[in-house]
């Protein structure tokens, strides 16, 4: 069963840019796909759909069986509650610690101390940052708040985590250590994974599926693609 499916979605901005055109994609559950493209190319927009940050124009976007683009506004929280997502700027409160970003994700839906401390604890655990769980965000690399922000994005078991340029402004090797992680959760949790990225060294390295925007439109869709074809992007 498919977690997510994308009809004949269009959307225009108000300065008149068309960001995506007739936008069709199903994506199943479980699996771990790359968006890649260039800038202008639509991956963001198509991204932002997902977890309701933009709504299409036209178009049908089902995630979980929930068409988000007909989502009310004040009923939005309770998509994002069942996602994880995860930035290319981190966006940590920088006067928490790290078990206390974790842990606010979850305070903020209400969850009882007793019932987080183990879901913060394993998070971090997934993401190798348990012994950091007092460190502040201004004492950690910026490869161990990314970590922090994965672990934030998994602490309450998500069926689709979202990552949009996760690697953005990491190095190589650190890069590596992210996509490992997220490889990781992946494979022991089943977990829906949707990366947007312009890291042609993991794309090429994974041989996952590709989805390659081009001016808003789909133009291909590798089921063990590469960034090699698509260089000049």
């Amino acid at each position: 069963m498919n977690l997510i499916e994308v009809k004949n979605c269009y959307k225009v901005y108000n300065n008149g840019v068309t960001a995506v055109a007739d936008l069709n994609v199903t994506i199943g559950r479980g699996e771990f796909v790359f968006v890649i493209g260039a800038s202008g190319s639509g991956k963001s927009t198509f991204i932002k759909m997902l977890y309701r940050e933009e709504k299409p124009t036209n178009g049908q976007v089902y995630v979980g069986g929930v068409n988000v683009a007909k989502l009310r506004n004040s009923k939005v929280f309770k998509l994002r509650r069942k996602l994880g997502i995860v930035f290319q700027d981190f966006k940590l409160l920088p006067k928490l610690t790290v078990y206390e970003n974790v842990a606010f994700a979850l305070e903020s839906i209400g969850m009882n101390n007793r019932e987080i401390r183990p879901k913060v604890i394993k998070a971090l655990e997934n993401v190798g940052l348990k012994d950091k769980m007092r460190s502040f965000p201004n004492q950690l690399s910026g490869g161990e708040q990314q970590r922090v922000c994965i672990a934030r994005a998994i602490v309450n078991n998500p069926k689709l985590l979202i990552c949009d340029e996760p690697t953005g402004n990491l190095d190589p090797d650190i890069s590596r250590e992210i996509v490992s992680i997220l490889e990781k959760i992946n494979s022991e949790y089943g977990t829906t994974i949707i990366m947007a990225t312009h890291d042609r060294e993991t794309v090429n390295r994974m041989k996952r599926r590709v989805l390659l925007l081009e001016n808003g439109v789909l133009a291909s869709d590798d089921k063990e693609g590469s960034y090699k074809a698509h260089e000049s992007n």
